[in-house]
């Protein structure tokens, strides 16, 4: 019967997408204090690395997508940061 859940916590986890990078960060730094806290229980854990573990993939491709846009301006090399 567990088993049988699986599929639906994994729904679950990835059903609602942040609208924004910004978003997603602020959703993960949330998520990663009240992981850090050691007050959840073991189930609500789960869903919570869960969670994060999509929040964290879509911050990585929106930055991979800036990125690859940045070099596409900068004539296919990235330029060092130099900004403060």
């Amino acid at each position: 019967m567990p088993k049988a859940a699986q599929p639906d916590l994994a729904d679950a986890v990835a059903a609602e997408m942040p609208a924004t990078y910004e978003a997603a960060l602020s959703e993960l730094e949330t998520l990663v204090g009240q992981l850090e806290s050691g007050q959840m229980p073991l189930d609500h854990l789960l869903t919570g690395y869960q969670r994060g573990a999509v929040l964290l993939a879509f911050c990585r491709d929106k930055l991979k997508a800036v990125e690859d846009q940045i070099q596409v301006l900068d004539g296919g090399q990235l330029k060092p940061w130099s900004g403060a």
